[in-house]
């Protein structure tokens, strides 16, 4: 078979495919040859070819530290007022008690049934009550992130001392279980027991 014959071959078949075909087809077809022919493949460069650089963010940095010492310092004072505030009720049920005792003080029934249920064991100003409320602030201060623990510890200690400055020496007995209290609640805490997980799970 000669070249002349494959050539003509070509031709006629080029002729036939468009033998019977409609001109808007025909103009239609040759536009996306010559569009097909227009666009070529583009090269970018890929971002990822340049090295990103990190910057701190001074100024997030000094908010996120200023609202943590403004929440530590929150803290404090929150257990200074509940302690100074458990402790006068206390001093106060403890004198009357004994003003009582002593018969110098005649008081009603239902008086003396109140002052006894605020400093009792499950009272409001009682250890079991007042150490929950000093660590449920503790944890809602730091959204409950164990690694704040510490954190909270040094501000419920230092909250602690300042109740004791207030009150002019060694709190009573019932501040003291209190602090036993908050303490042993910041442990379990920071390493809770397996029945603990399962019950928050």
């Amino acid at each position: 078979m000669s070249v002349n014959a494959i050539s003509n071959n070509n031709v006629t078949a080029t002729v036939a495919s468009t033998v019977g075909v409609p001109k808007e087809v025909k103009d239609k077809e040759a536009k996306t040859t010559k569009d097909s022919k227009d666009t070529a493949v583009v090269y970018e460069k890929s971002s990822s070819d340049t090295k990103k650089t990190y910057t701190q963010d001074t100024n997030l940095i000094a908010k996120l530290k200023a609202d943590a010492e403004q929440r530590t310092s929150q803290f404090k004072n929150l257990v200074e007022q509940l302690l100074t505030k458990q402790n006068k009720t206390f001093q106060t049920a403890t004198d009357f008690f004994q003003a009582l005792q002593r018969g110098e003080i005649e008081v009603d029934a239902a008086t003396k049934a109140q002052a006894q249920e605020d400093v009792s064991e499950d009272g409001y100003w009682g250890v079991k009550q007042t150490s929950e409320r000093i660590l449920d602030f503790a944890k809602a201060l730091t959204g409950g992130d164990p690694s704040k623990i510490d954190e909270m510890k040094a501000a419920f200690e230092k909250g602690f001392k300042a109740a004791e400055k207030l009150w002019g020496g060694e709190l009573p007995e019932i501040s003291q279980k209190t602090y036993d209290a908050v303490m042993k609640g910041f442990e379990e805490w920071k390493n809770p027991s397996t029945e603990d997980t399962d019950a928050a799970q």
